[in-house]
């Protein structure tokens, strides 16, 4: 869908002018669990190949649920929801100003979004920095940071005790999730 491919790529565009129009929010899912809950900062950038542009995206983010079900929102930085994905078993629901776009599953939405396919049922586990324990895993070794590898990716966690945390794949087109999630 071009239009959201747009919206991405102009990702500073939008927070800029979502900050002077006042965009009205898509509103606050009822049914997400707290406990559940992470947020924080996210910037995803995927780099382009065959001289394209890389592909950036960096938005606040709230990510709810687990790989089943659950919702991911993008926001500004005064808390506008510029983006809500929303999942079951069934689809995937994304949300935008623009209006609503359903996908198969979430490898559907991230590769049509972002132009690559992200392993979004791990990053819920990368995120609280540990394994996903769906696939094999392997402790990184000095000089690398503290991390591990994972489903061909690196997720660091040299800054865990902060927030930070860091995935890259490697393969082209190289992609980068880098996140610092909010501390209660």
């Amino acid at each position: 869908m071009s239009s959201l491919r747009a919206l991405w790529a102009a990702a500073g565009a939008v927070l800029a002018a979502s900050l002077l129009v006042g965009c009205a929010s898509l509103g606050r899912p009822a049914d997400a669990t707290p406990a559940e809950t992470i947020a924080g900062r996210l910037s995803v950038r995927v780099e382009g190949e065959r001289g394209a542009p890389d592909r950036n995206v960096s938005a606040a983010f709230e990510l709810a649920g687990s790989a089943e079900q659950g919702y991911l929102d993008l926001s500004t930085p005064i808390g506008t929801v510029l983006a809500r994905a929303r999942w079951s078993a069934h689809d995937v629901l994304l949300t935008t100003p623009q209006g609503e776009t359903r996908y198969a599953d979430l490898q559907a939405l991230t590769r049509d979004v972002l132009g690559e396919a992200l392993p979004v049922a791990a990053l819920f586990d990368w995120l609280r920095g540990r394994p996903w324990p769906g696939a094999e895993s392997q402790a990184t070794q000095a000089p690398e940071q503290a991390g591990f590898r994972q489903l061909g990716w690196v997720v660091t966690l040299a800054h865990f005790a902060a927030g930070s945390v860091t995935a890259h794949r490697a393969q082209a087109p190289a992609v980068t999730v880098r996140a610092v999630v909010d501390r209660p």
